[in-house]
């Protein structure tokens, strides 16, 4: 593994355990030379994911769409700035760079954001790690949500590893380490959707 994507808020929420955390996940990636590949932003817990990732010397990208990049909400001191022309665009260029995924606590973009790899790998796109940092028991009640979706046979069994959760960043990049996706039947082709 190379780089790991994180989602996260533009906002830094109610607690400030929320940048805290995303500060220990950007030190922890650089400590095991993880780049990080995410938003853009210097605002919010993306920008201290990023910060995180700098002070400790590692590679940080973002990828921004124009609009977003021109209301100087881009972070200046990445590695590298890539800017797209669409949201789109940019969740595209963000899964490409990427070997897994990490969402931190975030409004509707992350969930989608995060959601989206998740059906990715059931359809077979790709066999890269999911999780979910959960920061001050955030998505404590998402993932019991996961697992009633589970249960109400929505979500097969055989797709439970397909999504991880731990609330300290080390544990959740160990999980990484060690992850094998299932394996999923293709029902289409990356280029269908």
């Amino acid at each position: 593994m190379k780089n790991v994507c994180v989602y996260c808020g533009s906002s830094p929420g109610l607690l400030p355990d929320y940048c805290e955390s995303g500060r220990e996940l950007g030190h922890e990636m650089a400590a095991r030379g993880l780049g990080l590949v995410y938003g853009g932003a210097s605002i919010g817990v993306m920008g201290a994911v990023a910060d995180g990732v700098l002070e400790r010397g590692g590679k940080v990208t973002g990828v921004i769409p124009h609009s977003l990049a021109t209301r100087e909400v881009s972070h200046s001191g990445l590695d590298e700035l890539i800017v797209v022309a669409s949201m789109h665009e940019r969740k595209a260029k963000m899964a490409e760079l990427s070997d897994g995924f990490i969402a931190l606590p975030g409004g509707w973009g992350t969930f989608e954001e995060i959601f989206e790899m998740l059906t990715w790998a059931q359809l077979g796109f790709h066999e890269k790690p999911c999780g979910l940092l959960n920061v001050a028991s955030y998505y404590d009640r998402l993932f019991a949500f996961l697992e009633n979706a589970i249960e109400q046979k929505f979500v097969k069994e055989e797709y439970r590893p397909m999504i991880m959760m731990d609330d300290a960043p080390g544990a959740l990049l160990n999980r990484f380490d060690t992850y094998r996706a299932p394996k999923v039947k293709k029902w289409i082709g990356p280029e269908e959707t």
